[in-house]
């Protein structure tokens, strides 16, 4: 079996520090059955660049309904609830900002909003995207999820923590 590229275990690492997701069960626990779930809701919900080494970006965005973008936002449903109630087939209006993980030699350089930008135009090529939301976990995260919904001219609702 190859050994991951070095890459790789650093993205794993920022996402334990930030997220914490494996000490979370109402988080997303993205495995190859949700990954697989993720593409047959839209291609660009998982977005990265990589290079020899591996990953740089990793982008995870979930096209969903209004309806249930409420009950999120307003704390009724968990992260996981939102995943599993976000069928394949419905007509999304709405986008969730669920994650984007960037190694630190490649913050602040406007690569991981045009990735964000790239698949939040693409999955508004299929669906009539009314707003994004999102549930920052870091000041950057919320400055990107601003800074996108402005670029795209798209209201941004945010679940506070609570």
């Amino acid at each position: 079996m190859p050994q991951p590229k070095p890459n790789f275990q650093r993205m794993m690492q920022i996402i334990d520090s930030v997220f914490s997701t494996r000490n979370d069960p109402n988080q997303l626990q993205v495995n190859t059955k949700i990954i697989k779930k993720l593409q047959s809701l839209h291609q660009a919900t998982l977005t990265e660049l990589t290079d020899e080494n591996g990953p740089l970006i990793w982008i995870l965005m979930i096209p969903t309904t209004k309806n249930i973008m409420q009950d999120f936002v307003d704390r009724r449903i968990s992260e996981k609830v939102l995943f599993d109630r976000t069928e394949p087939g419905q007509t999304f209006d709405c986008i969730y900002l669920c994650s984007a993980t960037t190694l630190p030699e490649y913050r602040g350089k406007g690569a991981t909003k045009a990735l964000c930008l790239k698949g939040i135009a693409e999955i508004k090529t299929t669906f009539p995207i009314k707003a994004l939301f999102v549930w920052p976990f870091t000041k950057e995260g919320n400055a990107l999820a601003l800074s996108l919904a402005k670029a795209s001219a798209l209201p941004l609702f945010v679940r506070k923590d609570g």
